[in-house]
């Protein structure tokens, strides 16, 4: 069982930048694909941001390639999303994800433990 925290959100304006930090339990943490999906009101759950196990492959959604970076820290079993020149529409509560694999996926089926979510909010 994995048990996955997020911290970071918050109320920032347009342009600013936030770190969110998703740590996880569990002895296997860095052989588990992570991944960071988010959430606005009224839409569906959607892919932001994955990293593959064990190695530093990435990928990202059309929407925030070139402006976040997803990394981990596997000495601390903690995964990162660092969000740069937010825009309004990154308004959404951001999910921690971790995947019983090492191979990354963009669709939240394939996806074992998520956190509880962290609120981040962009003001224009």
């Amino acid at each position: 069982q994995v048990q996955l925290v997020e911290s970071g959100g918050g109320l920032v304006q347009a342009g600013d930048s936030l770190r969110l930090s998703c740590a996880a339990s569990g002895r296997t943490f860095s052989s588990y694909a992570m991944g960071w999906f988010r959430q606005a009101p009224g839409k569906e759950r959607e892919f932001v941001a994955a990293i593959r196990g064990s190695l530093d492959i990435t990928r990202y959604s059309d929407s925030v390639k070139g402006r976040f970076t997803i990394s981990r820290d596997n000495a601390k079993n903690t995964v990162y999303l660092q969000m740069n020149s937010l825009k309004s529409e990154d308004t959404a509560v951001y999910y921690c994800a971790a995947r019983e694999h090492w191979s990354i996926t963009v669709v939240t089926t394939g996806y074992n433990y998520w956190g509880q979510g962290t609120q981040v909010t962009v003001s224009s």
